[in-house]
Order: C-alpha cells, then sequence, then structure tokens
C-alpha cells in the first residue's frame, strides 16, 4: 500500500476520540455557533478554536500532496480559518472573542512559554552552551542570503536594491508583526517625518506573503529531510539542531513525573515568563538603543537555568510533558486564532508577479544562507534553515509555530523564538541605520 494511502485510510481519531464521539461533539458545536447560544468566553472560543481545527487537520492530513508538500492540517487549519473569518462564515461575536483571547489575554505567549522552557531545559548541558553560541552567525548568514537574493529578485523587476532592503528584507526578517513591522515602521516615522502607516502598509502585505512561503517551506524541508536523513537531527519535539547530539530522552532516565511535578513544571515556566517582563520593561529594557523582547531574556534565563543543572531530572522531564501536551492539543487553537487577523481579500490583492518573486527569493535566500553558516558551525543544514532562516522570514511568534508545525519540528521552539526575538532586535538596529542613512 502506497504512503498516500495509508494516510487517506489511516484511522480517524480526533485527538484520541473515537470518529463518531468528534463528530457529535463538532456538531453540537457548531449549532451552538450558528444559533448564537455558544458563548465567546475562553470555553466557548477553545472549542470552537478546537472543532474548526480537528475538521480541518484531519482533511488536510489526508489530501495527497497537501499533506506532504504544503504543510497538512496544521496549514489547512489556518487557511480555512481565515476563509471563514474574512467572509463573515464565522460570526463577529466569535472573531471578537478569539481576539480578545489571543490578544488581550496573549493566549499566544502563553503557550509558547512551556514549549521555550520544556525545549531548552531537555537539552544537555554542553550542547546547549555551544548551540546558542553558534546560533547567532547562523542568523546573521540567513539574513546576508536574504539580502542578496532579495536583491537580485529586485534587478529582475527593476526595484532598487535599497528599496528592496528597506520594503521587503526588513520587514520580512524583522521578527513579525508586534516586534518587526511595527517598530519598524515607528522608526521610519520617527526618522523620516512620514506617517508610519505609510511604511507600515506595505510592510504587513509583503510579510504575509512571505509567511505562506515560509510555512509552505517548512513543509518542503520536512519533506527533504525524509530523503537526506543526514542533514537532520529528527522530527517532532525530540528534534535536534547540533550534529553530535543533545537532546535529553527523559523515558531512557526512567524518569516518570508525577501530577506535582507538572505542577512545579508550570510554576516553573510562568515564573521564568515574569522575570523575562521584569528585565524587558523594567530592568533592562533595552541594549544598544533596541528594545530586548521578554522571551528573548526569558531563553536567555532558561538557558543559564539549564546548563547550571539546577533543576532536577523530574521538573525537567516534567517541562518536556508539558511541552508536548501544548503541541498535541493546542496548536490547532493556534492556527485558528492566527487566521482572525489574515484578510485573504488583502493577501490576494497584494499578489502581484514582482512581490510574489522578491518575498520568495528572501525566504529561499534566508533558508541557504542559513543552512550553509549553520552547517559550518555544526548544526544540521535542514533544521539550522528551519529555524534560523525560516523563523526570521515568517510573522513571529505565530509564524514560528505554523513554520514549526508545518516542519515537524516543534521541539526547536527556542531557537526559533532566538530567530524572532534577538534577531528580530538585530534587523531593528539595522533598519535605524538604513533608515537614517538612505531616508533622511
Amino acid at each position: 500500500m502506497s504512503e498516500y494511502k495509508k494516510r487517506f485510510l489511516a484511522p480517524v481519531k480526533p485527538m484520541g476520540l473515537p470518529w463518531w464521539l468528534a463528530l457529535m461533539i463538532v456538531g453540537v458545536v457548531f449549532v451552538a455557533e450558528y444559533t448564537g447560544a455558544l458563548s465567546a468566553d475562553l470555553s466557548g472560543c477553545f472549542v470552537l478554536m478546537l472543532s474548526i481545527g480537528i475538521v480541518c487537520d484531519e482533511i488536510g492530513e489526508r489530501i495527497p500532496f497537501w499533506n506532504t508538500y504544503i504543510g497538512g492540517g496544521i496549514v489547512m487549519t489556518y487557511i480555512v480559518s481565515a476563509f471563514l473569518f474574512t467572509y463573515k462564515v464565522i460570526p463577529d461575536k466569535y472573531a471578537k472573542g478569539i481576539n480578545t483571547l489571543m490578544d488581550d489575554s496573549d493566549f499566544l505567549s502563553f503557550f509558547i512559554i512551556f514549549l521555550i522552557v520544556g525545549s531548552v531545559l531537555a537539552l544537555d548541558r554542553k550542547m546547549l552552551i555551544r548551540s546558542f553560541a553558534g546560533y547567532l552567525p547562523a542568523i546573521f548568514g540567513g539574513l546576508i542570503g536574504a539580502s542578496l537574493l532579495g536583491v537580485l529578485g529586485g534587478l529582475i523587476f527593476g526595484v532598487n536594491p535599497i528599496n528592496v532592503l528597506i520594503k521587503y528584507m526588513l520587514p520580512i526578517m524583522g521578527g513579525g508583526n508586534g516586534a518587526g513591522a511595527v517598530p519598524l515602521s515607528q522608526i521610519y516615522q520617527t526618522v523620516t517625518g512620514d506617517p508610519a502607516a505609510n511604511y507600515y502598509t506595505f510592510a504587513i502585505t509583503i510579510l504575509t506573503i512571505a509567511n505562506v512561503f515560509a510555512i509552505i517551506s517548512g513543509a518542503l524541508l520536512k519533506k527533504l529531510g525524509t530523503k537526506k536523513t543526514t542533514w537532520t537531527g529528527g522530527s517532532g519535539d525530540k528534534a535536534e539542531l547540533m550534529r553530535d547530539g543533545g537532546v535529553i530522552v527523559t523515558e531512557d532516565k526512567d524518569v516518570k513525573p508525577s501530577m506535582k511535578d507538572l505542577g512545579g513544571a508550570f510554576l516553573l515556566g510562568l515564573a521564568f515568563y515574569a522575570l523575562g517582563r521584569l528585565f524587558a520593561k523594567v530592568i533592562l529594557p533595552t541594549i544598544g538603543g533596541a528594545p530586548i523582547h521578554q522571551f528573548a531574556y526569558m531563553i536567555i534565563f532558561v538557558a543559564i537555568v539549564a546548563a547550571t543543572g539546577i533543576v532536577p531530572d523530574n521538573i525537567r522531564a516534567a517541562c518536556k510533558t508539558l511541552q508536548n501536551f501544548f503541541v498535541k492539543n493546542l496548536i490547532l487553537i493556534i492556527m485558528v486564532g492566527v487566521a482572525v487577523d489574515t484578510n485573504i481579500n488583502e493577501l490576494i490583492a497584494a499578489i502581484t508577479p514582482a512581490n510574489m518573486v522578491i518575498a520568495l527569493l528572501i525566504v529561499i535566500g534566508a533558508i541557504v544562507g542559513s543552512a550553509l553558516v549553520g552547517y559550518w558551525v555544526g548544526f544540521y543544514p535542514i533544521d539550522s534553515a528551519i529555524t534560523a532562516g525560516l523563523c526570521m522570514a515568517n510573522r513571529g511568534g505565530s509564524g514560528d509555530l505554523a513554520v514549526l508545525g508545518a516542519a515537524d519540528r516543534m521541539g526547536l521552539i527556542a531557537y526559533a523564538q532566538l530567530s524572532s526575538r534577538l534577531g528580530g532586535g538585530i534587523v531593528l538596529i539595522i533598519g535605524s541605520v538604513m533608515f537614517g542613512a538612505f531616508l533622511k
């Protein structure tokens, strides 16, 4: 039996439930949503997002070509949800509720906290130090590659190289929307005196196009990894960046976290987030004039604690278990939540040959540059390309999750966040210099 037939005929058990029970749940939720009986609070939004997600996920994982090269159920959930919200198939009541959940309550950050803590604490201490030391060169490799191929694309369509770097490369590689396009537009206004919206409108559009290319590229690199197994350190939550290994497999250590251990891991993750916020907002909010994101600080502090070995094995195992729970069960909520802010009509309107080709070449340049430099510093090229390349060329935290989901490399979330946060900070510094040099 072919791989496609196996995946198409695989048992339908959404989130471990029998198909008929899952179908009943989805039916009840959709009827409640259609009649308006479903609440738009945390509980109502969660069950609606999961219901949309499990349907799209089961379908997306069974469509030939799509499930292998486009991103499977994760990407299907994102695109279908974007259509549902753009064309008001889902009433505004629930769109506003989901926006409140994702933006005001910041469920995305809550999700990322436990992915970071679980992935970093699972790294071997020696490999942790070596991998973090080599990561900045891999990021710069991606930036250089993106710049070179982006300029090449601009020359093809008669776009000035400086304009390519300022209008295309900076927003695409800037760490997403909130950490990249928004502060870049604010810097633009400060330097030029023009309204920030004049820069932001195009920046967010070209970033959205590149984000789609980045997600698809993640799926393609996943497929390449199945063919070139020596180019990658594996998939899922056990994915490795360093070529000579470095992930602790807690099952081999016979560490079985208890319920109290999970509570301790939960508290530890939130405490690291509080520490990151303290430094980002009060103690040291900027370095060299560039704002430092709380997740960047959080990763640094988790890495320091992991390197010291002061966290006991049972809590480290519990952190990894929490990470697995979030990745395997709640990623669909994130995909639906991210899609609320994606306007399909605006995306289609921006799909011109020049924008498409330049954005694609920037993404390819980020892949090639980070893969080559990553291999030079001791990383697997595919995993370096996914984290130091694609996770620079997407929409920040939500883009990281979409790319890692499509690539099946969720275990590398800490490196992805380094790209979005520290790498994004580097791009803001570059942007400040370029705006001052060329736009004054």
